[in-house]
């Protein structure tokens, strides 16, 4: 249990958003790791750029994903929806994430956003869920696939769905809060 009101206090995590992102996969982990204390930066390819949701819920990203470099995150947060496909193809999208994998920092993946680490070279030997939608990208990658609201496999956490943001939420702030 989390007793601090703030036992995230000084952690800063990139999240990263392009157009037809998944609403909640982006705002519920930016909310509760905000609540936990957290920076979460909101990273686009465009910076100051509004996206929009696949449900229409736009988000206003903070920093451009050019400008950025792994060592300024203590983990990153890859969100799901149609956002992943474009994104997965930035090269300094998966150097953050690869980085920060060496690291052994904080890799969660929720929904689609699973495609973002199977191109940045992440996953192989890594036990992962995501959507239906990517088990055979999930596997092709070289990743254990289990059928789970949440994985945790080290300092990879992985869920499906929206649905199962309470459990994947709940494992971030667990992990970090073990840290």
């Amino acid at each position: 249990m989390i007793h601090s009101s703030a036992p995230l206090a000084g952690k800063k995590f990139v999240c990263f958003i392009e157009d037809l992102y998944e609403d909640l996969e982006v705002w519920y982990p930016k909310y509760r790791l905000t609540e936990a204390g957290a920076q979460v930066v909101l990273a686009g390819p465009e910076k100051e750029k509004v996206y929009a949701g696949k449900h229409g819920y736009p988000a206003r990203s903070e920093a451009a994903i050019g400008e950025l470099s792994s060592d300024m995150f203590d983990g990153v947060v890859l969100a799901g929806g149609f956002s992943p496909d474009r994104l997965r193809r930035d090269a300094q999208v998966k150097k953050i994430i690869a980085e920060i994998s060496d690291r052994g920092q904080l890799v969660a993946a929720i929904c689609h956003g699973g495609w973002m680490a199977i191109s940045a070279g992440v996953y192989r030997s890594v036990r992962v869920t995501g959507s239906p939608g990517i088990k055979d990208d999930l596997i092709n990658a070289g990743a254990i696939f289990v059928d789970a609201p949440v994985v945790v496999d080290r300092h990879f956490i992985s869920s499906r769905r929206p649905d199962d943001l309470p459990d994947f939420c709940r494992a971030i702030l667990e992990f970090q809060a073990s840290r």
